[in-house]
């Protein structure tokens, strides 16, 4: 059974467009790892400019193995290099009773 997953991603000054990109790319690579499934993934951007995005993972067991898969570890590394991760409860929108957010299109 999949496994609905919700990333925050601040990014770094200066590496807004450099995450959207990476956001956009990066689900292929775990499709192909057998990680994630074909769900398409829903990505929005909070007033402060965090990106959100919500995908599936295909079961826990593909989020236990993605710890030591060298493919994610590389993409981990380059989400690090440009962003840091948020807790989406401590982001303002998650504060209200409706959050509400600006769609990311790619």
């Amino acid at each position: 059974m999949g496994s609905i997953s919700v990333a925050c991603y601040k990014p770094k000054p200066g590496k807004e467009e450099a995450l959207v990109e990476l956001v956009r790319n990066h689900l292929p690579p775990l499709r192909a790892e057998g990680l994630v499934t074909d769900r398409p993934s829903i990505v929005m951007r909070t007033a402060s400019g965090a990106i959100i995005e919500v995908f599936e993972w295909v079961s826990q067991e593909a989020i236990a193995g993605a710890h030591s898969n060298p493919v994610v570890l590389d993409l981990w590394k380059r989400f690090e290099e440009i962003c840091s991760y948020e807790i989406p409860a401590s982001l303002p929108e998650f504060q209200q009773m409706f959050a509400h957010f600006e769609p990311v299109s790619f």
